[in-house]
């Protein structure tokens, strides 16, 4: 699969996934606002981020509007891990199955390019992405290592704890 061009997938008719580009930007901000409990950046973050991460990334498209997407990036201090950095579905737009199809995606893309390693917090009263991303590890044929990356207080404002999911980005198995 190409980093450059539309994929449809057989499994989610009319669902096209591809890198976001900047005019991406504005409707993936939308989406994050209407996303609660998400943490909402400006546009400009959201500019910079279809800009210089879109190889890293991914966003899905259904009736011509944004139906999701992941962001993500592989850290300057572990180039050999993908870490999965913000996601969000339309609920006008889901379809069963897309929020793995984008996860999926997007980090068999990092696994091509070398990373060894997936990566992503997650709130943890958060069961569907808890979820999402054990099956995505076993589809990996690992189990998620699992810790807290930062501490409410850390992040204050009476945010909940983040927690470290991370697993090989082996292979899959279908």
């Amino acid at each position: 699969m190409s980093t450059t061009h539309d994929i449809r997938t057989p499994a989610l008719p009319g669902v096209r996934l591809r890198p976001p580009t900047t005019a991406d930007a504005a409707a993936i901000h939308e989406l994050v606002v209407r996303s609660p409990p998400l943490d909402v950046n400006s546009r400009y973050a959201y500019l910079l981020w279809c800009r210089d991460f879109a190889a890293t990334s991914v966003v899905a498209v259904c009736e011509d509007r944004l139906a999701g997407f992941v962001t993500g990036y592989r850290p300057p201090r572990d180039p050999e891990t993908w870490f999965a950095w913000q996601s969000a579905v339309d609920p006008e737009l889901t379809r069963p199955g897309l929020a793995f199809a984008m996860m999926a995606e997007v980090a068999g893309r990092a696994r091509r390019a070398g990373a060894r390693w997936f990566e992503t917090t997650v709130n943890p009263g958060n069961r569907a992405v808890i979820m999402l991303v054990r099956k995505l590890a076993r589809r990996h044929g690992g189990t998620p290592e699992v810790s807290t990356l930062f501490e409410s207080a850390e992040l204050g404002g009476g945010h909940d704890p983040e927690v470290l999911y991370r697993f090989p980005l082996a292979d899959p198995r279908d």
